[in-house]
């Protein structure tokens, strides 16, 4: 399904491939040879989403781009089953495998390959040919790469990059942090309420 949202509608190359149960929505441009697999999600919430030629996006993974944070995924890229991209930036050939997680601001250079639920958390820098193995965490520029059992040294370089106020815009101390959040966020994706299907 395809929808047009913010007065975007998806561009979508006559070559590509995409389920009937996929949902397409807003200023999205999918280019040639692309394949988006049963259950995808490929929502763009007031920032572009580009993708390159033949990019697979399997089934229910999920890509968002936000009005600070576009996404910009490049040729020949394998998107695993339930894996999330954040308004992200992704380069040519690389492999987000199965379950992977990647935030707000990431940029992930070329030929890189993130493992099964592996992390690459909010404006991280992974240069090109990086490995992040099965289930550790990526964080930071330069990047650490981390075990998930070494939650203090990533909670530490994550607290720095200050998820609250970057990608909403509030102060990690708010007494009612997740008040004012959901409230904020669920009006800004209130706007789906005008969306209109197109495909």
């Amino acid at each position: 399904m395809q929808f047009e949202h913010l007065g975007a509608q998806p561009r979508i190359h006559p070559s590509a491939v995409i389920a009937p149960t996929a949902v397409i929505s807003g200023d999205v441009s999918i280019g040639a040879e692309c394949q988006v697999l049963h259950g995808a999600v490929i929502t763009a919430e007031g920032g572009a989403i580009t993708l390159g030629e033949s990019v697979i996006v399997m089934e229910n993974a999920l890509i968002r781009a936000t009005a600070a944070n576009p996404v910009h995924i490049a040729d020949h890229v394998l998107i695993g089953p339930m894996a999330s991209i954040a308004g992200a930036t992704v380069a040519e050939e690389v492999f987000l495998a199965t379950g992977t997680r990647i935030f707000n601001g990431a940029r992930i250079g070329a030929r890189s390959e993130v493992r099964i639920n592996a992390v690459v958390h909010l404006r991280t820098v992974l240069p090109a040919e990086s490995v992040v193995p099965i289930g550790w965490i990526a964080v930071g520029d330069p990047v650490q790469l981390l075990s998930p059992d070494r939650h203090e040294e990533i909670w530490a370089a994550q607290r720095e990059l200050d998820f609250p106020g970057y990608v909403f815009g509030l102060d990690r101390e708010t007494p009612d942090l997740l008040v004012q959040l959901t409230e904020r966020y669920g009006r800004s994706l209130s706007r789906h309420a005008h969306d209109r299907q197109v495909g």
